[in-house]
Parts: structure tokens; C-alpha cells; sequence
């Protein structure tokens, strides 16, 4: 899944692909790279960020997706959105996939939009708003407790008409989540498997990328968020959420090939 911000202020590319046609040639781009799916947003999640409106969100995202469909592009397009009136517009414009990184704690409408349209539905753990979701955040067994809060969404989802087999589900590294619970999640990634939904993981550029790396520019993690990606891939996790589509498609095609888990070619990210 290759990122494409649509915001100016996210931590790792805002403000560069904002405009139609910006956006558009880095579509090009992601594709030649190996992206398999888009995943659009217009508002930043970031630590510290404020919320936007939805006519904003809906103004940011609408017409690089129509735009996108106009070009004739086929690819699968996912809009990373809370808000169940931005997601209605952004798959009435031509997106498939519904990317909500509250797990349906900030507009549980979200599930209801996804089940009247059929449109399948990714469902992250987050803790907190992202204005304030670093201060203090805590957990009294954080694999256990993400599970839940994970098993807890899918039943949301469910009784708004959803099917399991719609639903993926992230465990939403960096958000509300301090280093230790973080590597506690990727250490046990494999849990999540038990939930009977695929397996987003999102751990592109984020900052624990840079801490535990040493790696200060967001843009320089590529490489370190490719390392994590590879042991995610080994767990049995079906997606990646990507901000450096080569750099992973490099190392996925190699780590295939060694591991005999994939054919000459084969690649993905």
C-alpha cells in the first residue's frame, strides 16, 4: 500500500503532492515503483496534529481521486479518512476501501457507510485523539489490550452489516503508543492473525523508525522501515503501508527469493 498525502502538514511529505497534477504524477510513479493500492488522505494523523473539517478533508481528497479515475487509472484506491461523510464522497469519486485509523472510536457511522456500499474496511488501533495521544499513553497489557480493542471494532463493523472477510485489521504502531509498546506489538505480531482478518502493519518513517535507527530525516528511514516491514512479512502479515515503494519492493523481491516464498519477479509492497 503506497502512501500518498494529500495534506500540508504530515510529518514525512506535506505539501508536496497536494495539487491534482502533483498528485497524479506521483500516482505514475508509485505504480511504476510496484504499489499495489493507494492509500489517499487529506488529513494528518500525526502526533500533535488538529482536526480538519470535513469540507476540507473532502476538498483535499475528491478531486485527486476523480482525477485519478479521469486518467483512467484502474489501481485500487483506499481513502485513510474518520469521517463517515468524507468516505462517502471519496468512494462516490471512484475509491474502494475504506482506511479508518480510529477503529471506528471517532465516527462509528464509518461501518455503516462501509456496509451499505460494500466497500471492504481497514480498522486500526489508536489510543486517544492524535492531538493528544502521545502524553501519556497506557496500557495495562498492550498486546492484550489492542487485541480487544481490535475484536471489539470487528463486532462494530459486524453489526453494521459487514463481513468478517471485509475487514483487515492494524495495530496501529505510534499511535497512543510509546517505543516498548510498540516493539511489544511487532514482537507478537503474529496474535493478530487469531482475529481471522488480514494484517495491515504501518511502520513507514515513523518516528520509533528514526529513534531506534538513528536516523533523525524522516525521509532517510526507508531503509530501517523496510527492515521492519520484512520481519512483519515473515509473521504472516498480508500488507504494508509504505511511504518507499522501491526501497521495499527491492528488499521483499530479494527476501522472497531467499526464502523461497515467492517466484522469480514476484513482487508487492
Amino acid at each position: 500500500m503506497g502512501i500518498l498525502n494529500l495534506t500540508p502538514d504530515s510529518f514525512s511529505d506535506g505539501g508536496r503532492f497536494n495539487a491534482p497534477d502533483a498528485a497524479l504524477q506521483r500516482v505514475h510513479e508509485m505504480l511504476d515503483n510496484g504499489t499495489d493500492i493507494l492509500d489517499i488522505g487529506g488529513e494528518s494523523t500525526r502526533p500533535g496534529a488538529a482536526e480538519v473539517s470535513v469540507e476540507e478533508e473532502i476538498t483535499r481528497t475528491v478531486p485527486v481521486i476523480d482525477a485519478i479515475r479521469t486518467s483512467g487509472l484502474q489501481v485500487p484506491i483506499s481513502i485513510d479518512t474518520r469521517k463517515a461523510p468524507v468516505a462517502t464522497a471519496a468512494l462516490a469519486a471512484g475509491a474502494q476501501v475504506v482506511n479508518d485509523i480510529s477503529g471506528l472510536q471517532f465516527d462509528p457511522g464509518l461501518a455503516q457507510v462501509a456496509a451499505d456500499t460494500g466497500a471492504p474496511m481497514i480498522l486500526m488501533h489508536s489510543q486517544g485523539l492524535p492531538e493528544t495521544m502521545q502524553d501519556d499513553p497506557r496500557y495495562d497489557h498492550v498486546l492484550l489490550d489492542v487485541y480487544d480493542a481490535l475484536e471489539t471494532a470487528i463486532q462494530q463493523a459486524e453489526a453494521a452489516g459487514m463481513q468478517r472477510d471485509q475487514i483487515m485489521v492494524d495495530p496501529g504502531i505510534g499511535f497512543g503508543k510509546r517505543d516498548p509498546h510498540n516493539l511489544a506489538l511487532l514482537s507478537r505480531v503474529s496474535l493478530f492473525h487469531a482475529l481471522g482478518c488480514p494484517i495491515l502493519l504501518g511502520v513507514s518513517r515513523k518516528g520509533m523508525i528514526g529513534r531506534l535507527a538513528g536516523v533523525e530525516p524522516p525521509e532517510a528511514r526507508g531503509p530501517a522501515s523496510a527492515a521492519v516491514g520484512l520481519w512483519a512479512i515473515s509473521q504472516g502479515i498480508q500488507m504494508l503501508r509504505v511511504h518507499d515503494i522501491e526501497v521495499h519492493r527491492q528488499m521483499i523481491s530479494l527476501w522472497s527469493a531467499a526464502s523461497g516464498t515467492g517466484s522469480e519477479g514476484e513482487t508487492g509492497a
